[in-house]
This record gives C-alpha cells, sequence and structure tokens, in this order.
C-alpha cells in the first residue's frame, strides 16, 4: 500500500517524525535515500565505529543511522543498542538561510528549508551556520546539499523515499502539526508502560527556542547529547553584536593609535 500525503494541502508544513525506539538500524531508508536522489556511494572502508561506517551526515549522504551503544559492564542487561537516522531539521528559524547570501536557500510551498543548484555559489557560510552539522558542500558539484525531504516526490503526492522505505515505520512524514500529535500520543502510551526516560526533541521546547520548532523532530530516550544532538542549538546572528561591538572597540581602538602616533611625528617635526 502507498502511503502519499493523503491529499495534504501545498500551505500545510510537512515534515518527518523519527521514532528512535521503532528504530532497527536496517538502514533502508539511507539506502533509499540515495537510490532517490542518485547520490554517490560513501566508500567500504571500515570505520570502527560500530556497523556504521558512514559516520555522519554529508553533501552525499542526507539520511544516517547513527549507532548508539550503551554497554554496562556491571550489569550486562542493562546495556542497549540504539538507533537514530539522522536528517535535515528544516528549523523553523534556519541558521542556513539566514546566512545564505544568494538566496539560493528558501522555504518551498511546504514549508521545508530547500537548497537551490542552481543559485548557490557554493560559499560555504551556510555550514558552519548550521547548529546541527547538516549542510555541506558537494565538493564536484560545488553547491551545498542536504535533505529536500523528497521536494520531487512531494510535488507528485508521494512521501519521501526514507519514509516510504522503513519497514518499521519509525520514519514518519506528513503534516507537521499531525505528527506531532501522534508524536505526544507516543510519548504518553511509553511513559505508560515505563519508559519514564522518553522525550520530544524539537517540538516548542526549550531545548530549541533559538531555532524555533523543528520539522523534523525526534522522539529519543536519553538525553540529546548521546545522540549527537545539540541541547541548545543557536543561530549565528546570537554572535552578531558581539562581533560588531568587538569590531567597533578594535576600529576605535586603531584610529586613537593612529591619531597618537601621528600626533607625535608633528611634534618632532
Amino acid at each position: 500500500m502507498d502511503r502519499s500525503t493523503d491529499g495534504a494541502s501545498a500551505e500545510s508544513k510537512m515534515g518527518f517524525f523519527t521514532d528512535v525506539t521503532l528504530c532497527i538500524g536496517c538502514k533502508a531508508c539511507e539506502v533509499a535515500c540515495k537510490q532517490w536522489n542518485q547520490l554517490p556511494s560513501d566508500g567500504f572502508a571500515f570505520s570502527g565505529t560500530s556497523y556504521d561506517n558512514t559516520n555522519r551526515l554529508s553533501s552525499t549522504t542526507w539520511r544516517h543511522v547513527a549507532f548508539v551503544e550503551q554497554m554496562d559492564r556491571e550489569n550486562p542487561a542493562a546495556s542497549r543498542w540504539m538507533m537514530l537516522s539522522d536528517v535535515c531539521k528544516h528549523c523553523t528559524n534556519a541558521g542556513c538561510l539566514e546566512a545564505c547570501p544568494t538566496g539560493a536557500i528558501i522555504r518551498n510551498e511546504f514549508d521545508d528549508v530547500f537548497v537551490q543548484p542552481d543559485v548557490c555559489n557554493g560559499c560555504g557560510y551556510c555550514v558552519p551556520s548550521c547548529p546541527f552539522g547538516v549542510v555541506a558542500v558537494q565538493q564536484k558539484s560545488g553547491v551545498a546539499q542536504k535533505c529536500t525531504l523528497c521536494y520531487d516526490r512531494q510535488k507528485d503526492g508521494f512521501e519521501p523515499a526514507c519514509a516510504k522505505s522503513c519497514p518499521t515505520d519509525s520514519i514518519s512524514f506528513g503534516p507537521v502539526d499531525e505528527l506531532r500529535a501522534k508524536a505526544e500520543a507516543r510519548v504518553a502510551a511509553l511513559r505508560e508502560q515505563g519508559q519514564g526516560e522518553v522525550r520530544l526533541y524539537g517540538v516548542d521546547g526549550e531545548e530549541t527556542r533559538e531555532v524555533g520548532a523543528l520539522n523534523a523532530f525526534f522522539l529519543i530516550p536519553d538525553r540529546p547529547e548521546v545522540f549527537n544532538l545539540p541541547p541548545k542549538p543557536v543561530l549565528p546572528s546570537r554572535f552578531q553584536p558581539a562581533a560588531y561591538t568587538a569590531a567597533l572597540l578594535a576600529t576605535t581602538g586603531l584610529a586613537l593609535l593612529g591619531a597618537r602616533v601621528f600626533r607625535r611625528n608633528g611634534a618632532r617635526a
């Protein structure tokens, strides 16, 4: 059965809800993403970090399943493996969009953060401006690349390739409001089962206040740092006042120093 957008209007905010408790680490989402978007292989080098050979999101890996191993030597029964299928968060306040000087990064009709490859000049300003380390410049094409939320599939009424391929429905796609309601119900159910540590990351919380609610958010059974998610991501504009102040002070200092030097030279003459 083909799970589509179910007639969601173009004005709806579309996004992902990724449930870590359902992920089995099969990496079908990674493969489907690469296949649909015609992304090259990352090679076959053994990383030495669990069963993960891609290691991180990159310009050629737009979905990445991270393996998190928590081993308890004193109590092996308490050990656990957790897998998180990471992706671009399509932030409400996107740092990459804020930093882009050419207007290459926009919001499309589904409210997804989208990079227009024909407008991007490859400056790379978006790369350090993403607090999640998502955006990267592809070396061969020279343009920034990341998850497009399968914009081409959405326009035809189909869900993204990663969500379509997920065998456990760990990745859900649809209108963000509906996904949030589903996520909150899932958290409540898990807590009733005794999993009191589960939480939502990126849903109007204190953790992501500065970047706003995430259109691709997660249900995680531990602290964000465990899954390489920043506990309080910040935007590049946060540092602008301090940078401007430092520049003003430096300019003022140089001007005073220059005036003093000229005064001394004038006195000697």
